[in-house]
């Protein structure tokens, strides 16, 4: 598709945790990004062409000796320039104004006085006050402020503990947000993204589903040409995706390797031969090796140790059956975006190494298939998008993250496949509650867990000795941080009855009210 990637923006990455957030709002608003680390290449960024750049927050303080900076040909492109929280005050400080600390911090709601008409701005607001002054109810996150402007600079907005909250040089287009507009507690956040990216930079709405579907089939279509292509198919959302799109692509020159581990959830086997190959005709060989997972799991206690068995064995298996398919010349993969970036793959190396991905350069050197990945550019969000415009059912391409080694991590301890039956149906009966109730889509991640001890329990005139199921259920925008959900006693209630009475092995339901932080949202 012509113009899918014209118009784009590089986003210039200090470190902070909201980076990935500026991204996906510039997505959102139908512009294509990229994230670099601040210190990449020059020439990367000379070679990238964009129309405009995003200058993020981060953790470090412009008055320190080895602070991150911004790469000086940036001010000589002559493109618009939006800087936030670390990055307004670094872009301040190199144009000659002043940054100061005055040991107070600002974490949290505030609300910025608009001054000064400018163009990011103008007629952007919450409120009016008395004196016809806009005002904007923004999130704040900064112990840095600029103190004084650099020269061709104008206020732009404020605050009581940051007088300068906001600058502008209207003739270069440069900008400066001391406020975070990526995060929902700023209202007025969207607003402002897309007056800088449409009106300011003149981008166009170009990065949609329905484009990023017809671009990416045009070109599997030309990498693939009349070869074939196999695919390791798990159920979960990326592989689905991946699945639909090769299948729209190039038909039957798709295979898809299913490997049933025993460790997923209720059914999920049958409904994704269901899906991909009853209903969507897509060739899937189903390989049942819940015997050979749980062997290998015999005996295993520490989640590493799990997760590493569980990984290795899949391959090694996915490899078996890969063999028999001599005429295969490309393996697809469900990497995205997120991938490439926490796994410092998307430049130069510079980037912190967050975590690896086996999907993200941890193939080996030799292997002869050539790589087919055509969600690599895609945030998790838009994958789902793709998935409901490649026709997938909205309950699939919706479901609550679901870990690559499944029920192995939520079953506490060695996992058997008593445990796993068990932990199987509870968590059938919580997440069908959670629909019938319409609590699914208000949590963003919902599971039980299994306990491997045992609780005294009453069933009739009868004592009962059996195992015990916590409920986890979590809020959260990026998964970084989450808060349990706040669910109804009564819907509690119902689901812990339900479990209890209707599977003989537990005799006792809890539920899980840790944060993470200090906890994680999984328990393993």
């Amino acid at each position: 598709m012509t113009g899918l990637h014209d118009d784009k923006i590089l986003i210039l990455d200090f470190g902070s945790q909201y980076t990935q957030l500026i991204a996906r709002r510039v997505r959102e608003a139908g512009v294509y990004c990229e994230i670099y680390p601040w210190d990449i290449d020059i020439e990367r960024i000379r070679e990238f062409g964009a129309k405009g750049f995003i200058l993020s927050g981060g953790p470090e303080s412009t008055l320190d000796d080895a602070k991150p900076e911004v790469p000086l040909v940036l001010f000589e492109l002559g493109l618009p320039i939006l800087g936030i929280c670390y990055g307004m005050q670094a872009m301040a400080q190199q144009l000659g104004g002043r940054v100061e600390n005055v040991g107070k911090s600002e974490f949290g709601y505030a609300r910025v006085r608009a001054r000064g008409h400018t163009a990011l701005l103008r007629d952007i607001q919450d409120e009016v006050n008395d004196e016809g002054h806009g005002l904007l109810d923004v999130w704040m996150s900064h112990g840095d402020r600029v103190a004084e402007l650099p020269t061709g600079f104008k206020l732009m907005a404020s605050t009581e503990s940051a007088p300068i909250a906001g600058i502008a040089d209207e003739e270069r287009k440069i900008y400066g947000l001391q406020f975070h507009p990526e995060v929902t507690h700023t209202k007025q956040g969207v607003a402002i993204y897309q007056r800088f990216l449409h009106q300011i930079c003149g981008c166009g709405s170009e990065w949609n589903p329905h484009n990023i579907v017809e671009a990416s089939i045009a070109e599997v279509r030309a990498r693939v040409g009349d070869g074939h292509v196999i695919l390791g198919l798990s159920g979960g959302v990326d592989s689905s995706v991946v699945a639909a799109l090769l299948h729209e692509a190039i038909d039957d020159q798709l295979c898809c390797i299913f490997v049933d581990n025993g460790l997923l959830r209720y059914r999920e086997g049958d409904h994704v031969m269901e899906q991909f190959a009853e209903h969507m005709g897509v060739n899937v060989i189903r390989i049942d090796a819940e015997d050979r997972f749980l062997d290998k799991l015999e005996g295993l206690t520490d989640p590493e140790d799990k997760r590493k068995a569980i990984g290795n064995l899949f391959i090694e298996i996915f490899e078996e059956e890969a063999r028999k398919h001599n005429d295969a010349d490309f393996l697809a993969q469900g990497t995205i975006y997120p991938d490439v970036i926490e796994s410092a793959g998307a430049t130069t190396g510079k980037a912190h190494l967050i975590k690896s991905h086996h999907n993200v350069g941890g193939l080996p050197a030799d292997m002869r298939l050539k790589l087919v990945e055509p969600l690599r550019e895609l945030f998790k969000d838009e994958v789902r998008r793709v998935g409901v415009e490649l026709g997938l059912p909205h309950d699939m391409v919706y479901r609550h993250p679901f870990p690559g080694p499944g029920l192995g991590v939520r079953i506490l301890g060695e996992v058997r496949k008593e445990y796993a039956d068990t932990l199987r149906l509870a968590d059938d009966i919580f997440i069908n509650e959670l629909r019938a109730h319409d609590l699914y889509d208000r949590v963003s991640q919902a599971f039980v867990v299994f306990l491997p001890v045992k609780s005294v329990g009453v069933t009739g005139d009868g004592r009962r000795y059996n195992y015990v199921v916590s409920l986890r259920a979590v809020e959260t925008i990026d998964f970084m941080t989450a808060r349990w959900a706040d669910l109804p006693y009564d819907f509690l209630d119902h689901v812990s009855r339900r479990i209890m009475n209707e599977i003989e092995a537990i005799a006792r339901v809890v539920y899980d009210i840790s944060g993470k932080p200090p906890g994680t949202i999984e328990w393993e």
